[in-house]
Formats: C-alpha cells, structure tokens, sequence
C-alpha cells in the first residue's frame, strides 16, 4: 500500500471509532457514571499520548523551542477557536446529559456543535499522518490512542444530542463525516508535510499536542468528573498506565 494511502487509512480507522462511540451512545442508555468512567479513561490514554509520544518525538526532531512554539501556539488557536464556538452553542458537545441546547433553545447550536467535533478531530489525525514521514512504520500507539478516546467521545456527544433532540440522522451524519475528514487529515498530514525541515515538522507535532491538550481539559474532563464518584481518578491513571505501556511495548 502506498504511504499517502496508507496515512489516510489509518486516520480514518482512528475516526471510524467516533461511529462506534456514537452508535452506543443514541441507541443505548448508558448511566451517566458509566459514561463518565469511560471518558475519565479516554482522557487518560490521550495525557499519555501527548507526553510520550507527541511532545517527546517533537523535542528529539526540533529541540524546545519548538516545542514550546508549537505547543502554546496549538493551546491559542484551539482555545481561541473554542470560545468561539461556546457562544453558538457548542460549549457542550461531549457532554451526554441535558446541558447541550436543542437548535430551538439556541439556533446555529446544530451547526456549531459539528464544527467544534471537526476542531476536536482533526489536529489528532494530521499527527497520525504526520507520523509516518519518518519512513518506518505508521506511530500505532498514537493511532490506539486516538482510536481509544473516540469511543468515549462519540459516545457522550451523540446521548447529548438525543437528549437535545437532535435526529439519527444529524448525529450519524456528522459524526460519519467527521469519521472521513479524520482520514482526509492524516492524509494531509503526510502529503503536506513531506520534506519540511525538522524543526517545522516538531513544531506542527507541538501545535497538535497542544490543542489535542486544551480539548482534553475543555471537554474531555468534565464531562468525566460531572459524576465523579471517587474511582474516576484511578480510572484515569490506569488510561494513562495503558497508554504509556503500550508505547514502550
């Protein structure tokens, strides 16, 4: 398979668990603890990622201040991007009670809400392609990783569009596309970034890392704390443990 194809097909199996998370969440009524385990679990996996695999590789390909650059300038633009997005209504898009509002109570909210999915998506997909530009094998710990913390995503988002009403059709739709830009995204990551400097490449690296860690703590953890009985913390750490053994395995 050639590496152009084989950084979109990986992109898009990591989206592709968004679609799992998803079908789960509408269909299904999962308990709120339960959710919430499960998101303190995906957070963990993607605190990992980013330390051992994102930022590390970073710093060894550019040194800090690329890192740093990068990393403050990803948290910014995220941040910037997701305020933004608060005041049209997608403050709560991971959250799988009643908080996110229906396009009744606040309208443009639909619209907004599949925009904030795409911020939270892509800069994950573009490192997953961006990882392959090395010539060795595509960073499989960076894609279980972001495979791992679709699941909780799409699950919590989509029981919060039910519970706002939103149809079957809205809530597998956005998150099919967003399943297929995630796959266009890594791809873009590899064909785009394909002989920049070392130092560019660390600082791209950085940039994702350091949204990837602002929607982490901006939608990620609270909706995992929102019930937090007192084994979400120990669930965390143990995505953290799972994650990090695996990019040592």
């Amino acid at each position: 398979m050639p590496e152009w194809l084989e950084a979109g097909f990986w992109g898009l199996l990591a989206g592709s668990a968004l679609l799992i998370g998803a079908a789960v969440g509408f269909f299904a009524r999962v308990p709120r603890r339960v959710t919430a385990s499960v998101m303190a679990f995906g957070a963990g996996v993607l605190l990992s990622a980013v330390s051992f695999e994102l930022i590390d590789e970073a710093h060894e390909q550019g040194g800090l201040l690329p890192v740093a650059i990068g990393a403050a300038a990803g948290a910014l633009l995220y941040t910037g991007a997701n305020v933004l997005l608060a005041r049209h209504g997608a403050r709560h898009r991971k959250r799988s009670g009643d908080e996110q509002p229906s396009e009744r109570e606040q309208p443009g909210s639909g619209s907004a809400i599949a925009v904030g999915a795409l911020l939270d998506g892509v800069p994950e997909s573009v490192v997953i392609g961006a990882s392959l530009l090395a010539g060795g094998p595509v960073s499989l710990v960076t894609v279980i990783a972001v495979f791992l913390s679709n699941v909780p995503e799409g699950l919590s988002s989509a029981a919060g569009m039910r519970q706002a009403g939103r149809t079957r059709r809205y809530v597998f739709g956005l998150w099919t596309a967003i399943a297929l830009i995630s796959g266009a995204a890594s791809l873009a990551g590899y064909t785009l970034l394909g002989g920049a400097p070392p130092e560019v490449l660390a600082t791209i690296t950085a940039l994702a890392a350091g949204a990837i860690l602002a929607m982490i703590t901006d939608t990620m953890v609270p909706e995992a704390f929102a019930d937090a009985h007192l084994l979400v913390g120990l669930i965390t750490v143990l995505g953290f443990l799972v994650a990090f053994a695996l990019s040592h395995a």
